[in-house]
């Protein structure tokens, strides 16, 4: 697996409350057979490279199979995603894939696209409380743990340790904040002295890290559940990240492969964004056709470190 590059799309327009962020129409000299197969792209922010990457694999995918491809931005905020898959359901979609803001929030919003007989299919964080026709996503639980095994190898398996939370509600902090408590288990000489959430977010992270040493200055470890917010720490830190307080990451972003060779990130459990959103385009294509898909579709997490960094950058 390599790091996807980003795609430029085509043409931005607004359309009834929807940040519309890119329209692919099949057929080459711009026809519209596709307009029969429209699927809806719902992301929960593109303010980070992460969702990018699965944007961009979603987009060529959707390419490739010869729909339409409509993607709408939330922001990171679940009111806005609610408001956009109801949009969605009134212009014609077929399907609706989401990548949930929060996934208790995204339910209410999803059961009536349910209601609506439109299939919806859940990318990277699942939807509480309504039916998707498949999710799929990496696996957050076993990349927590990963997680764990490499921040206490670089610690020398003892110290203290700063855990930097996602957004809470979602499905991917969670599972990675589980697996990551489950795997700290095999190591009694390293603790936990602090979990905090900084939403994902580098500038976030910054802050948070920057307030959370003044009150614990000794501590050797931190764990962040995103790239961004590792990156966001390795700010905080100074001359201190990779030396006396080791960083690891989730995501295995561009930027933080980018650490991982400088030093400053002693590793990151990488995801392959771009392979979630082809995957999701692949199954909406399947479930539209009438074709059974599996309930849940594991993509594999890979833990990243300075000895092979270098497969996974260009």
């Amino acid at each position: 697996m390599k790091s996807s590059s980003f795609r430029r799309i085509a043409a931005v327009t607004t359309a009834a409350a929807l940040i519309l962020v890119g329209t692919t129409a099949c057929g080459r000299g711009g026809g519209d057979s596709a307009s029969g197969t429209k699927i809806v792209l719902a992301v929960s922010t593109l303010n980070n490279p992460f969702f990018v990457e699965l944007r961009d694999g979603a987009q060529a995918a959707a390419t490739a199979a010869g729909v339409q491809l409509n993607i709408v931005d939330a922001q990171n905020d679940s009111a806005t995603q609610a408001n956009q898959l109801a949009t969605a359901a009134s212009s014609g979609a077929k399907l609706v894939i989401v990548n949930p803001v929060d996934s208790d929030a995204a339910g209410s919003a999803v059961k009536a696209l349910n209601t609506a007989n439109i299939p919806v299919i859940a990318v990277d964080r699942t939807v509480n409380g309504a039916t998707v026709a498949s999710l799929v996503a990496s696996d957050n639980v076993a990349g927590g743990k990963q997680a764990a095994i490499e921040l206490a190898t670089a610690m020398g398996e003892k110290g203290s340790v700063i855990d930097l939370q996602g957004v809470s509600g979602t499905s991917a902090s969670r599972d990675r904040g589980a697996g990551f408590e489950e795997g700290m288990k095999a190591y009694p000489n390293i603790t936990v002295v602090a979990k905090q959430t900084a939403n994902f977010d580098r500038a976030t992270a910054l802050d948070v890290t920057t307030n959370l040493l003044q009150a614990h200055p000794d501590v050797t470890g931190v764990f962040a559940e995103n790239d961004e917010m590792a990156l966001g720490a390795v700010q905080a830190l100074g001359s201190r990240a990779g030396t006396d307080i080791k960083v690891v990451g989730f995501d295995g972003t561009t930027d933080g492969l980018a650490a991982i060779t400088a030093g400053t990130l002693a590793a990151t459990i990488a995801q392959q964004p771009a392979e979630l959103g082809k995957l999701a385009i692949e199954l909406a294509v399947k479930t539209l056709a009438g074709e059974k898909v599996d309930a849940t579709v594991p993509v594999e997490v890979v833990t990243v470190t300075k000895t092979n960094v270098g497969d996974f950058t260009k």
